[in-house]
């Protein structure tokens, strides 16, 4: 196998995208919609601002080096793309006999009636993150930050699991249909 000399990734920021690099490997990167910051530290990986790009160094790297530098590429990608365009999921509640109701109680989401239970069940919406319920099936979770908005779906999504039942014959729930 090849050994590899130097690992660089290089972050584009677009045009109306600012990146301000600190001292403490604090990463801000502010745009139309929103600023995200984010500190990445190790002792092996350079982090620095060329003209208004952003690049990710490894020098002589190990596997797992390399692999750090290709996750800090990517989140600071997520972030150029959160501040920009922004993160959507989408998803769907589907049941076949007791019609579920949804609600966004300030950071609550609550659903009603499944399976005929009489208690709610409910998840939580993380910080900064939009929940709206439209069509009383349709569920949309928008917001800038990637890690936030797919933790809420997936925490809507967990609080539809099946339990003591076959989930094969039994697929009521709220499931993620597409993510923009």
């Amino acid at each position: 196998m090849v050994k590899l000399d130097r690992i660089e990734h290089t972050v584009t920021v677009p045009e109306g995208v600012t990146a301000n690099l600190a001292d403490d490997g604090t990463v801000t990167i502010s745009g139309p919609k929103g600023s995200l910051s984010r500190t990445f530290e190790s002792s092996f990986i350079q982090l620095f601002k060329e003209g208004n790009d952003l690049v990710v160094r490894v020098d002589l790297p190990r596997r797992k080096q390399r692999a750090l530098a290709g996750t800090w590429n990517a989140h600071l990608n997520n972030m150029v793309k959160g501040v920009t365009d922004g993160f959507t999921y989408n998803l769907k509640a589907f049941y076949s006999h007791f019609p579920m109701t949804l609600a966004v109680n300030g950071d609550t989401f609550t659903v009603n009636n499944y399976f005929g239970e009489r208690v709610p069940r409910t998840a939580k919406i993380l910080s900064n993150v939009d929940v709206k319920v439209s069509n009383k099936v349709e569920i949309t979770v928008s917001g800038i930050d990637k890690e936030l908005v797919g933790q809420t779906a997936a925490n809507i999504e967990r609080c539809t699991t099946v339990k003591k039942r076959d989930r094969r014959v039994f697929q009521d729930g709220i499931y993620l249909l597409n993510k923009e």
